[in-house]
């Protein structure tokens, strides 16, 4: 099993290395699209169709910049031998998840535990009752 796991292992260091690449060159055609439309200048109407456009173009930037940042936070662990180990509890994190989300760095019992807290690390689901006493 240790041989398909190292099998998987290299496919997916594949996939993650053309993905990485897709993603570096669609942000530098956003980001040359975005210096374009500051050029050019037009009426109030197509000010604002390219102020939407701007910020869709933005919001999409932003999603690819932090799945980039994933894939090479990814390909590091792979190079490091901790690829497929979760951050959290230090198990061997399912090809199944992997599949899925290449990228993963917890297993579905952590990354559950991840999103019932906060962001503060404070659980989502406990009450304001610590506050009304004071």
């Amino acid at each position: 099993m240790a041989r398909s796991r190292d099998e998987f292992i290299s496919k997916i260091k594949e996939i993650l290395l053309r993905r990485r690449d897709a993603l570096r060159k669609a942000l530098a055609g956003d980001l040359s699209l975005l210096k374009e439309l500051e050029q050019t200048s037009g009426d109030v109407v197509d000010f604002a169709l390219d102020s939407v456009q701007d910020e869709l173009s933005s919001q999409l930037a932003e999603v690819e910049s932090r799945e980039l940042a994933s894939i090479d936070t990814a390909l590091e662990r792979i190079k490091e031998g901790k690829y497929g180990e979760c951050e959290g509890c230090n198990t061997t994190i399912p090809i199944a998840r992997l599949q899925a989300l290449p990228y993963a760095t917890l297993c579905i019992k952590c990354q559950r535990e991840l999103e019932e807290l906060g962001p503060d690390g404070v659980s989502w689901a406990q009450t304001d009752d610590t506050q009304a006493v004071n």
